[in-house]
């Protein structure tokens, strides 16, 4: 439309899409980012308000109500709508509490692990030399170590506990950072930006956290949401073996074994906990890729 000397263009024609809204665009249109945080924004809010949405306390149990069927078999009743355990505990309880678990965990160990990894894949980056060398060769140690051997190992000698877990997971999955942040660091270490901030005598931790950092902190949140993951299944496969979360605690990884022997009677026994260890997980996925497309250079139009 073109403007006449009496018309005045509006707001909208002068003013472009600012990038927020283009970034908040791209997200909202990208179907597994929208639908995987969603329903992890949904699990996290059930783990919160745990104590207010579990109908019956998950530790208290009833040997003469044990492995009561859930609500869609002819026995089932609403007073435990997912049945019961071994034990009598309600499951619903159970599955509720064990969000907190899991989430609590994944989190934990993907902090611990991302300080550790982001500050030696950042340093090997952006030194280089000897420094490059040393922590390269500390990363493809770690790599020829398999995870769940040595975590299975370190928690057999030292005992298991929720805490012991999310540190032997926190000091064992650190190498996808460092692999990630020394990749993207030596890319960035070369942009002018960088040289001007070199050129203006500013010290090396300042240019590392001002200008190194902010333009890698894309990828770092992506391998942070496929840690969190990671760090849960984890967590699942050592409780399920017995040297992950101790009973009572109510863990998605120990409901699986605790109901391993009744499966092929009472399959919903094994079949909740795991379909939900498999929602969370794959859940994170969908976000963490979603991320990975929405911040990709070549969608930035």
């Amino acid at each position: 439309m073109t403007n006449t000397p009496n018309t005045l263009p509006t707001a909208q024609e002068i003013l472009e899409p600012s990038p927020t809204s283009l970034l908040l665009k791209r997200a909202f249109g990208h179907f597994g980012m929208t639908f995987g945080g969603g329903v992890l924004l949904l699990i996290f809010f059930i783990a919160v308000f745990a104590p207010f949405l579990a109908p019956h306390d998950p530790y208290d149990f009833d040997l003469s109500k044990k492995f009561l069927d859930p609500i869609w078999h002819p026995k089932g009743t609403w007073e435990h709508p997912l049945g019961t355990d071994g034990q009598g505990r309600d499951y619903l309880s159970r599955i509720i509490y064990g969000a907190q678990v899991s989430l609590l965990i994944g989190f934990a160990a993907m902090l611990i692990s991302g300080v550790l990894g982001t500050a030696l894949g950042v340093a090997a980056g952006y030194f280089g030399g000897r420094v490059d060398m040393v922590i390269t060769f500390i990363i493809t140690t770690r790599l020829a170590m398999p995870v769940i051997l040595v975590a299975l190992a370190v928690v057999a000698i030292i005992g298991s506990s929720m805490w012991i877990v999310i540190w032997v997971l926190g000091l064992l999955i650190w190498d996808r950072f460092a692999v990630v942040m020394r990749s993207t660091t030596q890319q960035v270490r070369n942009m002018d930006y960088v040289a001007a901030a070199q050129a203006i005598g500013c010290s090396k931790t300042r240019i590392i956290l001002t200008e190194i950092m902010p333009n890698i902190v894309n990828a770092l949140i992506v391998v942070a949401t496929l840690e969190v993951a990671h760090a849960v299944l984890l967590e699942a496969a050592l409780s399920f073996l017995g040297l992950g979360v101790q009973p009572p605690t109510p863990s998605w990884g120990l409901m699986i074994s605790e109901g391993k022997g009744m499966m092929f009677f009472k399959p919903w026994v094994i079949g909740l906990p795991g379909f939900a260890l498999f929602a969370m997980i794959l859940c994170i996925n969908l976000l963490g890729d979603g991320i990975r497309d929405v911040t990709a250079p070549e969608n930035r139009n």
